[in-house]
């Protein structure tokens, strides 16, 4: 059997594939896999480090959700890289192509289906990126991330999944997490992260919290920074650097033990990252990233919100003052978190990854 697997850009697109060809394996021992990236983006790094043999269509970028001459020459491209890759497809055969979002996935999946080779596309947002909603309309099969999702595609074609989970996530131990981050299990613990580059606001907002957690020392907090933000906030909190309920690092290579020791965590609202804290069901601060296309982390938020298990501080509105004043009514009642721990852990879809497997496998 033999599988195209395209996604990337980001890390948001990428490790959602790498979940689902880790899942497929486990289910078909003699599956044989290709990825189909870009040159420039993350996954022709990651993909190739992860043992996954990998090729790159040559593309401009994706298209702008409005007119503009760029786009004129990146729909050339486009068109283009269509034919590379229907040369791609008719060279490894594969059974099945899925996409995980990004713009190199347009023309994969395009080629796959004129070509009659059965398609899935995985949506992890709650508001559907542009190269999936176009890809919709040709695809067999749409699974999506999250309930507000489907009414983004055709009903006939769409199943609500959740999003694929890394298996090392929900394998996580709390008290191996208090061991690696030398915590101790008498306070509780706040995991802080606006994602692998890093929030300035974030971390803007985190050192007048940082200061006076140092001084009360009423909870322990790990602090993921971002590579380029780490030196600029340590500078800032030299005098509380050796706290030993404050812990400051600039990257989480071991993220699924931080997420099992966590009582709360302080998050941008991307979908991976809100689908491992769901499955784990850590409640949340959710600060949405304002730019993100069509502005889909506030919605992803909002999902969370309603259902009780986050509370959402916009970007524009965000300070210290306002970041403590929600840590401290959080936690001050355990039974506030209990619940939307609770909350958060019945929107989790921890087997979604074998979910999506099985229906690569049934339209095979």
């Amino acid at each position: 059997m033999k599988i195209i697997v395209s996604g990337g850009g980001t890390g948001g697109h990428i490790y959602p594939a790498l979940t689902l060809i880790n899942a497929l394996k486990n289910k078909r021992a003699d599956a044989e896999f290709l990825y189909v990236g870009t040159e420039k983006g993350l996954e022709a790094d990651i993909v190739p480090k992860a043992g996954i043999n990998f090729t790159a269509l040559k593309l401009e970028g994706g298209l702008e959700r409005h007119f503009t001459l760029e786009n004129i020459s990146r729909a050339a491209n486009a068109i283009w890289s269509i034919k590379h890759a229907a040369d791609i497809i008719k060279n490894f055969k594969p059974d099945a192509v899925v996409g995980t979002g990004g713009y190199v996935c347009g023309p994969i999946l395009l080629a796959a289906s004129l070509m009659k080779v059965p398609t899935l596309i995985q949506e992890q947002n709650a508001v559907a990126g542009v190269t999936n909603k176009i890809l919709s309309k040709f695809v067999n099969k749409i699974a999506v991330g999250t309930k507000d999702a489907l009414k983004n595609f055709p009903a006939e074609k769409t199943i609500y999944t959740g999003n694929p989970i890394r298996a090392e996530v929900l394998a996580a131990k709390k008290e191996d997490g208090l061991k690696e981050f030398n915590f101790t299990a008498d306070k509780p613990i706040v995991l802080i992260s606006g994602g692998s580059r890093g929030a300035r606001s974030i971390n803007d907002a985190m050192i007048g919290v940082l200061k006076s957690a140092a001084e009360k020392n009423y909870a322990q907090f790990l602090h993921v920074t971002g590579k380029g933000e780490f030196e600029s906030v340590t500078k800032k909190l030299t005098d509380i650097s050796d706290a030993p309920n404050i812990k400051i690092v600039p990257y989480l290579y071991n993220m699924p033990q931080a997420m099992a020791t966590a009582d709360l965590a302080i998050f941008r609202a991307g979908a991976t990252g809100l689908a491992e804290l769901t499955a784990r069901g850590v409640p949340a601060i959710l600060i949405p990233y304002p730019y993100a296309a069509e502005n889909h982390q506030e919605f992803n938020a909002r999902a969370l919100v309603e259902a009780g298990a986050a509370r959402m501080i916009l970007n524009k509105d965000l300070t210290a003052e306002l970041l403590q004043k929600n840590l401290d009514e959080l936690l001050s009642s355990p039974e506030k978190l209990k619940s939307m721990a609770a909350a958060s852990l019945s929107l989790g879809k921890p087997n979604a990854a074998d979910e999506i497997a099985d229906l690569i496998l049934k339209m095979i």
